[in-house]
């Protein structure tokens, strides 16, 4: 399946497998995309609990009210894809896609891409399928016989940021950030997707850069 039409969340990251968390996030986008399934708010790649996986989180849909998640849900049109570059010449050599349907997420990867660049189709099978959890529930968690593991469904917005006080630096009235601040993104909500991978399966010498892209079919 071909698929066009994608936003670029954040610029390549690179960083050591034993690093600590990184992030990129981008809750203020053009008209044509705030508010639409396509719309990246965060993208979080951090070590796992168990020292030898990757996490790669990619969250969409930010700004949710409660009351909106509630009837929030995954777009059956739009692929959620991360992808990881582990040569360091700034093009992705593996991918992982998550495409939804029917009340799931099928997760495919890491894979090296049929192609690369500005359109993707979806490669192989699933390596893991999961349930989305719903708004409110315990999580649902994936696994497959490989060590992947993956969750997809709402989650409290985990980016923290004082817009107010941001603003007000920015227009002079202010010299800096207060300690502590006020988190503007309190009680609103995203629509994440979570995929665990044991390093293995990235074969890097060391370094990622990883970056996060949405497309819907065009």
């Amino acid at each position: 399946m071909k698929k066009t039409k994608l936003i670029i969340a954040s610029a390549a990251m690179v960083f050591a497998l034993g690093g600590g968390i990184l992030w990129a996030s981008d809750h203020a986008d053009a008209p044509n995309v705030k508010g639409k399934s396509t719309d990246i708010t965060d993208l979080y790649v951090f070590q796992g609990a168990n020292t030898d996986n990757m996490v790669f989180v990619g969250n969409v849909q930010g700004l949710m009210s409660p009351t909106a998640t509630t009837t929030a849900s995954f777009d059956e049109n739009t692929m959620i894809e991360f992808k990881i570059d582990n040569s360091g010449d700034n093009v992705e050599d593996l991918v992982i896609q998550c495409v939804y349907k029917a009340g799931k997420m099928y997760i495919y990867g890491p894979v090296k891409p049929a192609n690369t660049g500005l359109s993707s189709t979806v490669v192989g099978t699933a390596s893991v399928v999961v349930p989305v959890t719903p708004y409110g529930a315990s999580p649902i968690i994936g696994t497959s016989s490989s060590g992947i593991k993956a969750f997809a469904g709402p989650r409290d917005d985990p980016f923290f940021f004082d817009l107010d006080q941001f603003h007000k630096i920015v227009g002079g009235t202010a010299s800096g950030f207060n300690n502590p601040g006020t988190d503007s993104f309190a009680g609103t909500n995203v629509m994440s997707v979570v995929v665990e991978v044991p390093k293995t399966m990235l074969n890097s010498t060391g370094k990622l850069g990883v970056w996060l892209q949405t497309k819907q079919n065009h």
